[in-house]
């Protein structure tokens, strides 16, 4: 008899993502086991808890997943996790908190194809502006547009957070190849005299990017909103927009909406689960090869 597919889910929130349950089990894991309220001090005995306890045949149906709501303690985590195994008894691991990982990626990748199809260019050289960039989804879309070769500022309304958040974001995710730059969200209407790329990725309901500015911005080719509860993060853009023009752009600007995004996010992340199930040696999955799987679903529609 077969032995099932194990997803061991962990967060270090009260609660486990209900998103992420139905994606795990819609992706083939047979079983996903929560762990709530988990300390970064208790995933090696965790991981090697799960590791320990099946044969090296059936490690291959065992995978971890790690949530929670804070991306580099979901980093960390994911490095202690690949620490804690003891070869040839390994699974695979895949982080996404909050589901930013995939979001942001869905949203980078989103964009990316819109700036080859409707101004035959990429994220190289670009100047990018996160807004509301402090939170999980702005600090992965600006470290995955700013590997892409982008030039990125995360903005803020407080410009030490920004900062803060921008150091940690260039030296812990990017390891010290990237530089972002912060900024405040009282500055935004300077920034936006330069910027080609807009993300929104601040609260819901919150506009973060008025009317007013999208039409003094004389370089800018794409706004992207992950929000999709109204008001919109970004004016005239609603969450079906998927690079629809946006009215009031003199620049010819497009946009995309969460929706738009949302379906990107969800293959990308459908696809990580099953590489974790479909693999021949395990793998350490986090915010690039979400940013990967989403571009080549991208090449798949072509």
């Amino acid at each position: 008899m077969e032995k099932p597919f194990i997803l061991h889910m962990l967060t270090t929130a009260k609660n486990l993502s209900p998103f992420d349950v139905n994606m795990a089990l819609d992706a083939g894991w047979v079983s996903s086991v929560p762990y709530t309220n988990v300390e970064p001090s208790e995933v090696q005995g965790l991981v090697q808890d799960a590791i320990f306890s099946r044969s090296q045949k059936n490690l291959k149906r065992t995978g971890i997943f790690i949530g929670g709501r804070d991306t580099q303690q979901a980093m960390d985590m994911l490095k202690i996790a690949k620490h804690s195994m003891v070869p040839p008894f390994e699974v695979s691991v895949f982080a996404d908190p909050s589901g930013a990982f995939t979001t942001a990626a869905g949203m980078a990748a989103a964009v990316e194809h819109e700036l080859k199809s409707k101004f035959n260019t990429t994220l190289e050289g670009k100047i990018v502006l996160a807004l509301g960039g402090t939170g999980p989804v702005g600090q992965a879309a600006a470290v995955i547009a700013a590997q892409a070769g982008a030039k990125v500022r995360i903005i803020g309304r407080q410009l030490d957070k920004a900062q803060r958040i921008a150091d940690m974001c260039s030296e812990e995710f990017g390891d010290g190849k990237i530089k972002i730059e912060a900024g405040a969200d009282a500055d935004k209407a300077e920034y936006m005299q330069t910027a080609d790329v807009v993300f929104a990725t601040g609260a819901a309901g919150i506009e973060l990017l008025s009317a007013e500015l999208i039409a003094s911005a004389p370089n800018l080719k794409i706004a992207a909103d992950v929000n999709a509860v109204p008001p919109s993060g970004i004016a005239g853009l609603d969450a079906f927009h998927n690079g629809t023009p946006i009215v009031g752009s003199k620049s010819g600007a497009v946009g995309i909406g969460a929706l738009a995004i949302g379906n990107v996010k969800y293959q990308a992340q459908n696809r990580l689960l099953k590489k974790m199930l479909e693999g021949d040696k395990p793998v350490y999955l986090h915010f690039e090869h979400a940013f990967e799987v989403a571009r080549d679903y991208f090449k798949s529609t072509l």
